[in-house]
């Protein structure tokens, strides 16, 4: 239990400071949580085809987890661009 929580803390932060990276705003807990943890997967898998290790412990998961927020914010800025 105390590992999910610690994720999802993780996770929060790393989708607030992606929000923070991309636009300047956030998408509330929930929403920084949800690209947090999307972005933890898209940086793990993104950086690790390109070979790319940030090493080991909380620092660099949230950094590679906000690399992989603002990919993520930058693709749904693509799809659901407002005119």
């Amino acid at each position: 239990m105390e590992g999910v929580i610690v994720s999802l803390i993780l996770g929060a932060v790393a989708g607030w400071l992606g929000g923070q990276l991309f636009k300047g705003s956030g998408l509330g807990l929930i929403g920084n949580i949800v690209v947090g943890i999307l972005g933890a997967i898209i940086g793990y898998w993104g950086l690790g085809k390109l070979g790319v290790s940030l090493g080991t412990g909380w620092v660099s998961y949230i950094l590679t987890a906000a690399i992989g927020a603002v990919a993520l914010l930058a693709l749904l800025n693509l799809v659901f661009r407002k005119s």
